[in-house]
């Protein structure tokens, strides 16, 4: 289940006056919500962080109680793979767009969690990493505690040996990399999209039919995934939702500074960017949803395409 994202009043701060004395009663009452997902893909490495400054109220978490909550972002930058995670915030709002007002990427992976496998401690924060590979997950593997030892010794074990924390969304990963590297795909920065798609349904398929032979609920929720090539969302459950950017006029207006002054050149033919969040209960109207059971392929260029899972 995912936290629900908080309308957060525009500031350039985490509180506010508003946030101290409380946000609005339908987002303080849904906090039950355990982990929320979001990410971005564009050929530009300005436009992903200014979409997000512009749906900053959509894509910030209430956190009224005040609880620990763990968040991460991953991203491509200069030809390297970054993370930023902190194990532990107790602020009354997680607004992350602080944190990516200094990121250039053009490939992002951001993760806020309630731990519900593994205690708060940056081994289990989200997202994971890979070497190229970055994945964030939503949902929990029904009764892992007891899967967890055989999902392990069915990964190789210079695979297995990565794993550093305790949660079931870092042994999903592994696992998934596992049957990547049975396709022989594993070393390849530039593997295409198939052998992705079936690595992943195998993951699905191996970890449905353990939980259900151990007599547990198969499992819900969603990931991101990303190699710096594809971004790739599994999407089973929950209210996944997209935003594409491609037509020049609406990313010349993405682009412009608060005081209406370009940023960027003008020359916007073939830039592109595609949004994704998880946890969107009214998405914007330029939003439209992701269909569940689905996986969706997201490149730098094009439309994203949906594949059954």
């Amino acid at each position: 289940m995912a936290y629900r994202w908080a309308t957060v009043p525009r500031t350039s701060g985490f509180r506010t006056p508003e946030l101290d004395r409380g946000l609005t009663g339908a987002y303080q009452r849904n906090l039950e919500y355990m982990a929320t997902l979001f990410g971005f893909i564009s050929n530009r490495p300005d436009s992903g962080r200014r979409a997000f400054e512009r749906y900053r109220k959509q894509l910030s978490v209430a956190n009224e109680a005040e609880e620990q909550l763990a968040w991460g972002v991953g991203f491509y930058q200069a030809g390297e793979v970054l993370l930023r995670r902190r194990p532990s915030d107790t602020r009354a709002a997680i607004d992350l767009t602080q944190v990516l007002h200094e990121v250039h990427g053009e490939v992002l992976i951001g993760h806020v969690r309630k731990p519900t496998v593994g205690n708060l401690r940056t081994e289990n924060t989200h997202p994971f990493r890979y070497r190229q590979w970055l994945f964030a997950q939503t949902g929990t593997i029904k009764g892992f505690d007891t899967l967890r030892e055989e999902l392990m010794e069915s990964q190789p074990q210079f695979l297995r040996s990565n794993i550093r924390g305790d949660t079931d969304s870092e042994v999903f990963l592994y696992s998934f990399l596992s049957f990547l590297n049975d396709a022989g795909s594993l070393n390849s920065h530039f593997v295409s999209p198939e052998p992705i798609l079936d690595a992943l349904r195998a993951t699905v398929k191996l970890v449905d039919r353990l939980s259900t032979q151990a007599g547990h609920a198969i499992g819900r929720g969603d990931a991101l995934i990303t190699n710096g090539e594809f971004l790739i969302a599994l999407h089973r459950s929950g209210n996944l939702a997209q935003r594409v950017y491609a037509d020049p006029k609406e990313l010349e207006d993405l682009l412009q500074g608060s005081d209406g002054q370009a940023r960027t050149p003008r020359n916007l033919e073939g830039a592109h960017l595609t949004l994704l969040a998880n946890g969107l209960e009214e998405p914007p109207t330029d939003w439209e949803r992701v269909e569940p059971g689905s996986i969706l392929v997201a490149t730098r260029t094009e439309a994203p395409q949906l594949f059954p899972l």
